[in-house]
């Protein structure tokens, strides 16, 4: 199956799962589930909520995650304070990478809106270098899209 096909059907799949869930954390928790089993080549799948100035540790898929990220700080608080998708092909690389799991080389992380605020960020870590494509961003773009119009 192509990267479009799969991107279709994991939206497809995550839409249904979380069709009448009202609660934040229920939404986020089967999300996270759902991402981690799908993806290949993937070793952390959660999210963290925007708290003031610090992300804090959400539902995830994975080994144990760092519980606290101040905005600007790391991939995910980067996403954060500049309001975008931060795709990055070896983390070893990025200025003020917070290792959390140090097998993990490459990640995504993607904002999560309510409204025009980001409340969260999904992110995504892989083993291996490069992981994450254009293909790969616009199809999880497409999954945090959905996720900011169910919470909204």
């Amino acid at each position: 199956m192509n990267k479009k096909a799969f991107y279709t059907e994991l939206h497809r799949d995550l839409s249904a799962l979380i069709a009448g869930e009202p609660d934040l954390i229920a939404t986020f928790a089967n999300a996270s589930a759902l991402l981690f089993e799908r993806l290949e080549a993937v070793n952390w799948a959660g999210f963290y909520l925007l708290q003031g100035d610090v992300l804090v540790l959400g539902p995830f898929q994975g080994k144990i995650a760092c519980t606290r990220i101040p905005v600007g700080r790391g991939v995910c608080g980067t996403a954060v304070k500049e309001n975008r998708i931060q795709r990055i092909d070896d983390v070893h690389q990025f200025e003020g990478h917070i290792t959390c799991d140090s097998a993990s080389n490459a990640e995504i992380v993607l904002p999560v809106y309510q409204g025009n605020n980001i409340i969260a960020v999904l992110d995504i870590d892989s083993t291996v270098f490069g992981r994450f494509d254009s293909d790969d961003q616009h199809g999880l773009e497409n999954i945090a899209a959905l996720l900011s119009q169910h919470i909204s």
